[in-house]
């Protein structure tokens, strides 16, 4: 499976190279290391399962990755209100692209998206990369769609006109993506549609809304054209955002078996002198993520803004900073940095029996 990262908040800019490379266990480090406190199976007999934790978290991502990250550029000379995100993709891990560690170097941003590919069926090309972007949301996924090429004609039957025209790869993520702007624009206030609905802000709930209707409906098909008995489990880590705002989903539809890892902390990186949350993901800060002293900061811990990670994997080494966010829950946070996490409403008939 991929790994994946996020970031989002309201006041305090991250430098891309302090989120995305410097700490122990960055994104960019993921590529072949991973670090997966706190994660057990949820069968009945309370045992850990290392093969189900194994065959869906620690998978080499060698296939390629992408980034997107919430610029103002385009407000700056009136081309639009707001951030819009800005996209990077290769095809080849980010270890020793130097173009990424270029970018990470000069670009600070109050959101970002990375993800790391471990392709499944689908080419290995930069179209098949995440994040995929629509006007100013941007969505990722770390799983997948059981019996995809079996739905998906189906499937982009249910996708609005240009929401079906911005796809530009083959994956199972890409189309959830479309389906997902689809089911979010229909509830556009503003009366515009298609692409201009795109550029519109949503209220978290709605975001919420559209994500889990789009995953209902990918159950929904897999039913009505498998069958019950032949319809297969969905891993469905997903990750959306406008920039301001964010939704994620760690969702499987199987009775015992555990999606992909996914954590989510507003403390990483805390200061060891202040005990003070989010000052060491930034070198303005003291401290480095890791605890170290920081000799460059020059800005005072309280001084620090709110932040939001949501992650596939811890990206510091502490897991007391990290919250395993639980099977089939979602996490939300809206404009001003408050999180609330639900249980998703899993209904009988979408369990899968099988895997």
């Amino acid at each position: 499976m991929c790994r994946w990262f996020a970031y989002v908040s309201s006041t305090e800019e991250c430098l891309l190279e302090d989120v995305l490379i410097r700490p122990a266990h960055s994104l960019s480090k993921q590529v072949h290391d991973h670090y997966l406190p706190k994660l057990m199976s949820h069968d009945p007999d309370n045992i850990t399962t290392e093969h189900e934790i194994s065959v869906r978290n620690r998978l080499f991502n060698v296939d390629g990755f992408g980034v997107t990250w919430y610029s103002s550029a385009r407000d700056d000379f009136g081309q639009c209100k707001g951030k819009r995100p800005a996209l990077y993709k290769n095809s080849q891990p980010p270890t020793n692209d130097g173009n990424f560690h270029s970018i990470c170097a000069q670009t600070s941003t109050t959101a970002c998206f990375a993800h790391i590919r471990a392709a499944t069926a689908t080419s290995i090309t930069p179209v098949n990369n995440h994040p995929f972007v629509f006007g100013r949301h941007t969505i990722m996924h770390n799983g997948v769609i059981a019996n995809f090429l079996d739905i998906k004609r189906d499937m982009v039957d249910l996708i609005e006109d240009d929401a079906y025209a911005n796809i530009s790869g083959s994956t199972d993520s890409e189309h959830l993506s479309a389906l997902y702007i689809t089911y979010l624009t229909q509830k556009c206030q503003t009366g515009k549609k298609g692409a201009a609905a795109w550029e519109d802000e949503y209220p978290v709930k709605a975001m919420s809304e559209a994500l889990g209707k789009a995953i209902a409906s990918v159950v929904s098909l897999q039913r009505k054209k498998l069958g019950s008995s032949k319809m297969q489990a969905n891993s469905l880590n997903v990750a959306v955002t406008d920039g301001e705002q964010l939704v994620a989903y760690r969702f499987r539809n199987h009775i015992m078996e555990q999606p992909p890892s996914l954590y989510w902390s507003n403390s990483a990186g805390q200061s060891s002198i202040t005990r003070l949350k989010g000052v060491t993901l930034n070198r303005k800060y003291p401290d480095e993520p890791d605890g170290s002293k920081n000799l460059a900061a020059y800005k005072n811990p309280e001084d620090h803004g709110s932040h939001v990670i949501v992650a596939s994997e811890p990206s510091t080494y502490k897991r007391e900073e990290w919250n395993l966010i639980p099977k089939n829950h979602s996490l939300e946070v809206n404009d001003n940095g408050e999180v609330k996490v639900r249980k998703l409403d899993v209904t009988q008939d979408m369990l899968a029996s099988s895997t």
